[in-house]
């Protein structure tokens, strides 16, 4: 029975059994592969007579501190929106992210820098794609978090954490694989993730959405709203996500002027989507005034779209087009295409990863394919070998290159749908009730209230739904 004593046991050793047993197995095999790569041991470093000055690390860790500020922060404030899921939001981000970097560590490693019996990590690690763009293990451990937490917002207040960590468990090796098929295979450019991290973790949070379909969802429906003070912390989340994503795109390029001119797309990027979130939200929205949902998310847009191609020579026009365009599209998701996931696809989509994720980084993809198909010798001189290594080599042309980027998306929509698909509604899950989504009572003691009064609306609900 659904409130029965056996429910509650459940639920109750499920998620310490469960992080006990991951992080176990997880410090074993980090026991057994994971070493330090030559920049990171002291041994080999020094061996080599360079100095502490040399070592690239004091370049890349401004990056990855804002990459991971924007992990914990930024996503984490994003989801707080939900009057009643404060905690759950912030702390199962907290939750993921610490789970899901350890993992994808492991995954990553083997796929792209196992040699010699060992996976060796350290910032930065051994590259994926060009031998010009080095890539710190730590920054590409935070990216595939970032893929683990879109998904995990299409799922918001529906699932508990040990549903969550089980996805992740899935997800991380389908985002580790998709991510080698495309940078290592193909040979695709994705600098800020448009495909590999924000198309990947939307369609596989939105097919997992649709396999955990609730329809009965509506007993918690007065919960799903947002109050004064949940949109306002949300809006912190949205500063620090915009405020960053210039070195979240920029984190992976090439030191120089590729850095540079991801940094200047993106940050156009981003200006224009909120130009446009702004002016299209007071359009559609009711006596001309602004939706706050549409502010906190859609304004980021501009930061999904230019991914792909922010390392591109996209020209800061073209950065702030895209830009504009994004800003609209996702405004006008949230607005009009939300409802229709729900009533006609049977996609719950709460945080509405579809509108801020899903298409914009389609539209990124896309606006990858053009901008590689356009790359010449003469508009990129001698950095066409940093961004275009391939062309630059004459083993393909631009318009190989293109296809190519295409390609890469159709894969990167596979891997999402199967992995998604994968990740059904499985007997030894223990979601909370219909009744009791969206609330943090199911999973944390929430101080300042009664313990009765506190507990008497769970406990009438889930009697009803006993009856």
């Amino acid at each position: 029975m659904a409130g029965s004593p056996s429910r509650a046991a459940g639920r109750r050793l499920q998620l310490p059994l469960l992080c006990l047993f991951l992080q176990g197995a997880t410090a074993v095999l980090f026991a057994v592969f994971v070493r330090y790569n030559h920049k990171t041991d002291a041994a080999l470093w020094h061996r080599g007579n360079h100095s502490n000055a040399d070592n690239e690390f004091y370049f890349r860790y401004p990056s990855f501190q804002d990459v991971h500020a924007m992990v914990f922060v930024g996503f984490g404030f994003l989801m707080v929106f939900l009057q009643r899921y404060g905690f759950s939001s912030v702390g199962f981000t907290f939750l993921l992210a610490a789970f899901a970097l350890q993992w994808s560590t492991l995954v990553q490693g083997f796929l792209h820098s196992f040699h010699s019996g060992h996976i060796h990590v350290g910032p930065p690690s051994p590259l994926l794609s060009s031998p010009f763009c080095p890539i710190p293990s730590m920054i590409n451990a935070d990216f595939c978090v970032w893929a683990v937490l879109i998904s995990s917002g299409a799922l918001l207040g529906k699932t508990g954490p040990a549903q969550l960590l089980l996805m992740a468990l899935l997800e991380v090796v389908l985002f580790g694989i998709n991510e080698f098929v495309l940078l290592h295979l193909l040979g695709v450019r994705d600098a800020g993730g448009s495909m590999t991290i924000h198309t990947f973790g939307a369609y596989f949070g939105l097919v997992l959405s649709r396999v955990l379909y609730r329809p009965q969802l509506e007993k918690s429906k007065h919960r799903q709203g947002s109050v004064y003070h949940s949109d306002l912390f949300a809006m912190i989340g949205t500063i620090f996500l915009w405020i960053f994503w210039p070195s979240f795109n920029s984190a992976l390029t090439a030191l120089g002027t590729g850095q540079h001119r991801t940094a200047l797309n993106t940050y156009y990027s981003l200006a224009a989507s909120t130009l446009s979130t702004f002016a299209l939200s007071a359009l559609v929205g009711e006596d001309g005034r602004l939706d706050m949902v549409h502010i906190q998310n859609a304004a980021l847009a501009g930061g999904v779209v230019v991914g792909t191609s922010s390392e591109m020579m996209l020209t800061p026009f073209g950065a702030l087009a895209a830009g504009f365009l994004a800003g609209t599209v996702s405004t006008l998701g949230y607005k009009f295409f939300t409802p229709i996931l729900e009533s006609k696809f049977k996609v719950q989509d709460t945080s509405g990863v579809h509108n801020l994720h899903g298409m914009p980084g389609v539209l990124g993809a896309l606006l990858g394919v053009l901008v590689a198909g356009l790359a010449t010798h003469e508009a990129y001189g001698d950095g066409l070998e940093c961004v275009f290594p391939l062309i630059a080599e004459s083993q393909r042309s631009a318009t190989s290159q293109a296809m190519y980027q295409l390609f890469g998306l159709f894969v990167t929509l596979m891997f999402a749908s199967v992995g998604g698909g994968l990740g059904g509604d499985y007997p030894f899950w223990t979601p909370p009730l219909d009744s009791q989504c969206y609330e943090d009572q199911v999973h944390w003691q929430v101080p300042g209230e009664h313990e009765d009064e506190a507990q008497r609306p769970l406990r009438v609900e889930e009697a009803d739904t006993q009856a």
